[in-house]
Protein backbone atom coordinates (compact mmCIF):
# COMPACT_ATOMS: atom_id res chain seq x y z
CA UNK A 1 0.00 0.00 0.00
CA UNK A 2 1.15 3.69 -1.33
CA UNK A 3 1.95 5.68 2.08
CA UNK A 4 -0.91 7.89 2.95
CA UNK A 5 -0.52 11.69 2.29
CA UNK A 6 -0.74 13.95 6.00
CA UNK A 7 -4.11 15.56 6.56
CA UNK A 8 -5.14 17.39 9.53
CA UNK A 9 -8.51 15.02 9.41
CA UNK A 10 -7.21 11.67 11.07
CA UNK A 11 -5.69 13.45 13.56
CA UNK A 12 -9.32 15.25 14.55
CA UNK A 13 -10.96 12.57 14.27
CA UNK A 14 -8.43 10.72 16.49
CA UNK A 15 -8.93 13.23 18.92
CA UNK A 16 -12.77 12.93 18.67
CA UNK A 17 -12.64 9.57 19.24
CA UNK A 18 -9.42 8.09 19.96
CA UNK A 19 -8.34 4.27 18.86
CA UNK A 20 -7.44 3.74 22.12
CA UNK A 21 -11.22 3.35 22.42
CA UNK A 22 -11.80 1.19 19.98
CA UNK A 23 -9.30 -0.94 17.95
CA UNK A 24 -9.75 -3.95 20.63
CA UNK A 25 -13.07 -4.24 19.02
CA UNK A 26 -14.94 -4.69 15.96
CA UNK A 27 -16.15 -1.78 14.31
CA UNK A 28 -18.62 -2.20 11.37
CA UNK A 29 -18.50 0.75 9.09
CA UNK A 30 -21.35 1.92 7.22
CA UNK A 31 -20.22 2.64 3.68
CA UNK A 32 -22.81 3.76 0.44
CA UNK A 33 -19.62 4.35 -1.42
CA UNK A 34 -20.35 8.38 -1.30
CA UNK A 35 -17.45 10.32 -0.53
CA UNK A 36 -18.53 10.73 3.44
CA UNK A 37 -18.22 7.16 3.89
CA UNK A 38 -15.28 6.35 2.01
CA UNK A 39 -13.61 9.38 3.39
CA UNK A 40 -14.63 7.65 6.72
CA UNK A 41 -12.98 3.88 5.61
CA UNK A 42 -10.36 5.77 4.81
CA UNK A 43 -9.28 7.62 8.06
CA UNK A 44 -10.26 4.66 10.11
CA UNK A 45 -8.03 2.53 7.97
CA UNK A 46 -5.04 4.81 8.27
CA UNK A 47 -5.56 5.22 12.17
CA UNK A 48 -6.34 1.83 13.14
CA UNK A 49 -2.45 0.35 13.33
CA UNK A 50 -2.71 -1.81 16.29
CA UNK A 51 -4.71 -3.59 18.45
CA UNK A 52 -6.92 -6.86 18.32
CA UNK A 53 -10.49 -5.63 16.85
CA UNK A 54 -11.21 -5.66 13.40
CA UNK A 55 -12.52 -2.63 10.96
CA UNK A 56 -15.55 -4.29 9.03
CA UNK A 57 -18.00 -2.45 6.39
CA UNK A 58 -21.34 -2.76 5.04
CA UNK A 59 -23.24 -2.03 2.00
CA UNK A 60 -26.87 -2.05 1.44
CA UNK A 61 -28.25 -1.65 -2.52
CA UNK A 62 -31.31 0.04 -2.16
CA UNK A 63 -32.11 -1.40 -5.84
CA UNK A 64 -33.65 2.39 -6.78
CA UNK A 65 -31.24 2.81 -9.38
CA UNK A 66 -30.95 0.33 -11.32
CA UNK A 67 -27.11 -0.29 -13.02
CA UNK A 68 -25.87 2.70 -11.22
CA UNK A 69 -26.98 1.26 -7.43
CA UNK A 70 -24.87 -1.97 -8.73
CA UNK A 71 -22.07 0.04 -9.53
CA UNK A 72 -22.08 1.44 -6.29
CA UNK A 73 -22.10 -1.95 -4.85
CA UNK A 74 -19.73 -3.10 -6.93
CA UNK A 75 -17.19 -0.02 -6.14
CA UNK A 76 -17.52 -0.69 -2.40
CA UNK A 77 -16.42 -4.05 -2.62
CA UNK A 78 -13.68 -3.75 -4.58
CA UNK A 79 -12.35 -0.98 -2.22
CA UNK A 80 -12.60 -3.20 0.76
CA UNK A 81 -10.59 -5.47 -0.87
CA UNK A 82 -7.97 -2.88 -1.89
CA UNK A 83 -7.98 -2.60 2.52
CA UNK A 84 -8.22 -5.81 3.20
CA UNK A 85 -12.21 -4.76 5.11
CA UNK A 86 -14.54 -7.59 5.06
CA UNK A 87 -17.30 -6.24 3.73
CA UNK A 88 -21.39 -7.60 4.02
CA UNK A 89 -23.68 -6.28 1.45
CA UNK A 90 -27.43 -6.69 1.70
CA UNK A 91 -30.12 -5.45 -0.60
CA UNK A 92 -33.94 -4.97 -0.33
CA UNK A 93 -35.90 -8.12 -1.89
CA UNK A 94 -38.67 -6.08 -2.86
CA UNK A 95 -38.58 -2.60 -4.46
CA UNK A 96 -38.54 0.63 -2.13
CA UNK A 97 -40.72 2.20 -4.97
CA UNK A 98 -43.84 0.13 -4.08
CA UNK A 99 -43.63 3.38 -1.03
CA UNK A 100 -44.63 6.74 -2.17
CA UNK A 101 -42.15 9.27 -3.35
CA UNK A 102 -40.70 11.66 -1.65
CA UNK A 103 -40.72 11.54 2.34
CA UNK A 104 -42.67 8.04 2.18
CA UNK A 105 -39.73 6.49 0.29
CA UNK A 106 -37.16 8.33 1.97
CA UNK A 107 -38.21 6.74 4.96
CA UNK A 108 -38.80 3.57 3.85
CA UNK A 109 -35.39 3.09 2.24
CA UNK A 110 -34.22 4.25 5.68
CA UNK A 111 -35.99 1.80 7.74
CA UNK A 112 -34.68 -1.02 5.43
CA UNK A 113 -30.93 0.08 5.70
CA UNK A 114 -30.86 0.23 9.28
CA UNK A 115 -32.67 -2.84 9.83
CA UNK A 116 -30.00 -4.43 7.45
CA UNK A 117 -27.21 -2.46 9.41
CA UNK A 118 -28.58 -3.63 13.16
CA UNK A 119 -28.43 -7.03 11.70
CA UNK A 120 -24.80 -6.40 10.16
CA UNK A 121 -23.76 -5.34 13.75
CA UNK A 122 -24.71 -8.25 15.39
CA UNK A 123 -23.98 -10.61 13.30
CA UNK A 124 -20.38 -9.37 12.73
CA UNK A 125 -19.99 -9.06 16.81
CA UNK A 126 -19.73 -5.23 16.33
CA UNK A 127 -19.53 -3.13 19.49
CA UNK A 128 -19.66 0.10 17.37
CA UNK A 129 -21.43 0.32 13.47
CA UNK A 130 -19.79 3.58 12.26
CA UNK A 131 -21.65 6.16 9.75
CA UNK A 132 -20.60 9.22 7.80
CA UNK A 133 -23.21 11.79 8.71
CA UNK A 134 -20.92 14.76 8.43
CA UNK A 135 -22.08 18.65 10.26
CA UNK A 136 -23.72 19.27 6.83
CA UNK A 137 -26.32 16.45 7.40
CA UNK A 138 -26.69 17.59 10.49
CA UNK A 139 -27.66 21.30 9.47
CA UNK A 140 -29.98 19.34 7.07
CA UNK A 141 -31.66 17.24 9.90
CA UNK A 142 -32.12 20.41 12.43
CA UNK A 143 -33.73 22.46 9.70
CA UNK A 144 -36.13 19.56 9.03
CA UNK A 145 -37.22 18.96 12.39
CA UNK A 146 -37.89 22.77 12.94
CA UNK A 147 -39.81 22.51 9.85
CA UNK A 148 -41.55 19.65 10.63
CA UNK A 149 -42.22 20.82 14.76
CA UNK A 150 -40.03 19.36 17.13
CA UNK A 151 -39.41 19.01 20.71
CA UNK A 152 -35.55 19.83 21.95
CA UNK A 153 -34.35 16.39 21.35
CA UNK A 154 -35.23 17.53 17.41
CA UNK A 155 -33.62 20.70 17.92
CA UNK A 156 -30.33 18.87 18.95
CA UNK A 157 -30.00 16.99 15.81
CA UNK A 158 -28.75 13.67 15.72
CA UNK A 159 -26.55 12.72 18.64
CA UNK A 160 -23.00 11.95 18.01
CA UNK A 161 -23.21 8.32 19.58
CA UNK A 162 -26.48 5.83 20.54
CA UNK A 163 -27.20 2.97 21.16
CA UNK A 164 -27.85 0.09 18.54
CA UNK A 165 -29.49 -3.23 20.49
CA UNK A 166 -28.00 -4.48 22.95
CA UNK A 167 -24.05 -4.74 22.67
CA UNK A 168 -23.68 -2.09 19.74
CA UNK A 169 -22.83 1.75 20.02
CA UNK A 170 -24.17 3.82 16.39
CA UNK A 171 -21.63 6.55 16.50
CA UNK A 172 -20.75 9.29 13.61
CA UNK A 173 -17.22 10.43 14.11
CA UNK A 174 -17.42 12.92 11.45
CA UNK A 175 -20.69 15.08 13.14
CA UNK A 176 -18.18 17.97 13.54
CA UNK A 177 -16.64 17.93 9.60
CA UNK A 178 -17.70 19.77 6.32
CA UNK A 179 -18.70 17.78 3.72
CA UNK A 180 -16.24 19.95 1.85
CA UNK A 181 -13.36 19.13 4.26
CA UNK A 182 -14.14 15.05 3.95
CA UNK A 183 -13.95 15.65 -0.14
CA UNK A 184 -10.87 17.87 -0.19
CA UNK A 185 -9.10 14.85 2.01
CA UNK A 186 -10.00 12.59 -0.40
CA UNK A 187 -8.69 14.95 -2.67
CA UNK A 188 -5.28 14.61 -1.49
CA UNK A 189 -5.41 11.02 -1.57
CA UNK A 190 -6.48 10.68 -5.05
CA UNK A 191 -9.14 8.68 -3.58
CA UNK A 192 -12.24 8.32 -5.59
CA UNK A 193 -15.76 8.02 -4.89
CA UNK A 194 -19.93 7.49 -6.05
CA UNK A 195 -21.76 10.33 -6.61
CA UNK A 196 -25.50 9.06 -5.99
CA UNK A 197 -27.56 11.41 -8.90
CA UNK A 198 -30.63 10.60 -6.66
CA UNK A 199 -29.23 13.51 -4.58
CA UNK A 200 -29.76 15.71 -6.57
CA UNK A 201 -33.68 15.10 -7.29
CA UNK A 202 -35.51 17.49 -5.25
CA UNK A 203 -38.68 15.49 -4.67
CA UNK A 204 -37.28 14.35 -1.57
CA UNK A 205 -37.30 16.46 1.12
CA UNK A 206 -33.95 16.42 2.30
CA UNK A 207 -32.55 17.36 -1.28
CA UNK A 208 -34.52 20.51 -1.13
CA UNK A 209 -33.33 21.47 1.90
CA UNK A 210 -29.92 21.41 0.78
CA UNK A 211 -30.21 22.38 -2.61
CA UNK A 212 -33.13 25.15 -2.49
CA UNK A 213 -33.75 26.03 0.78
CA UNK A 214 -30.69 26.26 2.48
CA UNK A 215 -29.17 28.36 0.02
CA UNK A 216 -32.40 30.58 0.07
CA UNK A 217 -32.28 31.27 3.59
CA UNK A 218 -28.40 32.40 3.37
CA UNK A 219 -28.64 34.54 0.47
CA UNK A 220 -31.43 36.61 1.92
CA UNK A 221 -31.63 35.86 5.41
CA UNK A 222 -28.51 34.63 7.43
CA UNK A 223 -24.97 33.82 5.47
CA UNK A 224 -24.12 31.91 8.36
CA UNK A 225 -27.20 29.77 8.58
CA UNK A 226 -25.29 26.79 8.71
CA UNK A 227 -23.29 28.07 11.91
CA UNK A 228 -26.34 29.17 13.78
CA UNK A 229 -28.31 26.10 13.23
CA UNK A 230 -25.41 23.99 14.54
CA UNK A 231 -24.67 26.09 17.76
CA UNK A 232 -28.71 25.76 18.01
CA UNK A 233 -28.08 22.02 18.06
CA UNK A 234 -25.39 22.61 20.52
CA UNK A 235 -27.32 24.53 23.01
CA UNK A 236 -30.88 21.75 23.03
CA UNK A 237 -28.65 19.25 23.13
CA UNK A 238 -26.94 20.32 26.29
CA UNK A 239 -31.08 20.95 27.70
CA UNK A 240 -32.13 17.55 26.10
CA UNK A 241 -28.98 15.71 28.48
CA UNK A 242 -30.93 17.55 31.75
CA UNK A 243 -34.15 15.98 30.33
CA UNK A 244 -32.59 12.78 29.72
CA UNK A 245 -31.42 12.18 33.05
CA UNK A 246 -35.32 13.24 34.49
CA UNK A 247 -36.12 10.78 32.01
CA UNK A 248 -33.89 8.06 32.98
CA UNK A 249 -34.94 8.34 36.89
CA UNK A 250 -38.85 7.72 35.86
CA UNK A 251 -38.24 5.06 33.62
CA UNK A 252 -36.77 3.33 36.68
CA UNK A 253 -39.98 3.78 38.62
CA UNK A 254 -42.56 3.89 35.91
CA UNK A 255 -41.52 0.98 33.29
CA UNK A 256 -41.58 -2.50 33.75
CA UNK A 257 -40.51 -4.66 30.75
CA UNK A 258 -42.78 -8.21 30.41
CA UNK A 259 -41.78 -10.22 27.34
CA UNK A 260 -42.71 -8.70 24.20
CA UNK A 261 -44.30 -5.48 26.01
CA UNK A 262 -43.76 -2.72 28.03
CA UNK A 263 -46.02 -1.52 31.16
CA UNK A 264 -46.36 2.19 32.37
CA UNK A 265 -47.02 2.53 35.76
CA UNK A 266 -49.49 5.34 35.70
CA UNK A 267 -49.72 6.13 39.22
CA UNK A 268 -45.35 6.58 39.00
CA UNK A 269 -45.82 9.90 35.96
CA UNK A 270 -48.65 11.26 37.89
CA UNK A 271 -48.28 14.75 38.37
CA UNK A 272 -45.41 14.45 36.63
CA UNK A 273 -45.20 17.53 33.43
CA UNK A 274 -46.90 16.03 30.53
CA UNK A 275 -43.40 17.28 28.26
CA UNK A 276 -41.68 14.34 30.84
CA UNK A 277 -44.24 12.17 30.16
CA UNK A 278 -43.82 12.54 26.28
CA UNK A 279 -40.05 12.30 26.39
CA UNK A 280 -40.62 9.15 28.90
CA UNK A 281 -43.00 7.93 25.97
CA UNK A 282 -40.40 8.25 23.40
CA UNK A 283 -37.24 6.57 24.82
CA UNK A 284 -39.68 3.63 25.13
CA UNK A 285 -40.16 3.68 21.79
CA UNK A 286 -36.60 4.71 20.78
CA UNK A 287 -35.54 1.71 22.66
CA UNK A 288 -37.88 -0.82 21.34
CA UNK A 289 -36.61 0.24 17.79
CA UNK A 290 -40.30 1.28 17.23
CA UNK A 291 -40.51 3.17 13.73
CA UNK A 292 -40.55 6.90 14.79
CA UNK A 293 -40.65 8.58 11.66
CA UNK A 294 -44.53 8.57 11.68
CA UNK A 295 -44.88 9.59 14.99
CA UNK A 296 -45.55 13.57 15.39
CA UNK A 297 -46.55 15.96 17.80
CA UNK A 298 -49.71 14.79 18.03
CA UNK A 299 -49.48 11.59 18.44
CA UNK A 300 -47.01 11.76 21.19
CA UNK A 301 -49.64 14.07 22.88
CA UNK A 302 -52.26 11.90 22.28
CA UNK A 303 -50.42 8.71 23.92
CA UNK A 304 -49.08 10.97 26.82
CA UNK A 305 -53.33 11.75 27.73
CA UNK A 306 -54.10 7.91 27.06
CA UNK A 307 -51.11 7.71 30.40
CA UNK A 308 -51.92 11.06 32.16
CA UNK A 309 -55.94 10.54 32.39
CA UNK A 310 -57.57 7.57 34.10
CA UNK A 311 -60.31 6.59 31.27
CA UNK A 312 -59.81 2.87 29.74
CA UNK A 313 -58.64 3.59 26.12
CA UNK A 314 -57.40 1.10 22.64
CA UNK A 315 -55.24 2.57 20.24
CA UNK A 316 -53.52 1.13 17.00
CA UNK A 317 -50.14 4.30 16.52
CA UNK A 318 -48.00 4.13 13.57
CA UNK A 319 -45.54 1.44 12.74
CA UNK A 320 -48.14 -1.16 14.22
CA UNK A 321 -47.77 -0.35 18.42
CA UNK A 322 -50.74 -1.08 19.71
CA UNK A 323 -51.16 0.78 23.21
CA UNK A 324 -54.16 0.04 25.62
CA UNK A 325 -54.85 1.89 29.17
CA UNK A 326 -55.67 -0.83 31.54
CA UNK A 327 -56.94 0.07 34.69
CA UNK A 328 -53.61 1.63 36.13
CA UNK A 329 -51.16 0.97 33.88
CA UNK A 330 -50.36 1.70 29.85
CA UNK A 331 -49.20 -1.65 28.04
CA UNK A 332 -47.62 -0.96 24.55
CA UNK A 333 -47.00 -3.68 21.88
CA UNK A 334 -46.18 -3.91 18.38
CA UNK A 335 -48.45 -5.75 16.70
CA UNK A 336 -47.21 -5.88 12.78
CA UNK A 337 -44.13 -4.91 11.00
CA UNK A 338 -44.19 -2.82 7.88
CA UNK A 339 -40.62 -2.29 6.48
CA UNK A 340 -39.42 -3.99 3.06
CA UNK A 341 -37.71 -7.38 3.45
CA UNK A 342 -33.83 -7.57 2.64
CA UNK A 343 -31.58 -10.61 1.85
CA UNK A 344 -28.18 -9.89 3.05
CA UNK A 345 -24.61 -11.69 2.67
CA UNK A 346 -21.03 -11.33 3.76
Amino acid sequence: MTRVPDHWLPDQLARAWPPEQWQDVTVLIAISGGADSVGLLRVLATLKRTGTGQLQAAHFNHNLRGSESDADEAFVVDLCKQWGIPCRTGRATRSLKDYSAGEGLESAARQARYDFLRQAAADAGARYLATGHTADDQVETILHHVLRGTGIAGLAGMARCRPLGEATTLIRPLLSVRRAQVIEYLATLRQPFRDDSSNAETRFTRNRLRHELLPLLAEQFNPEIDEALLRLGGLAGEVQSIIDGLVEELVGDAETPVADRRIIDAAEVAGKPPYLVRELLIRLWRDQGWPRQSMGYAEWDELADMLLRGRSAKKMFPGGVLVERVEDRLVLRRECRESPGNEANT
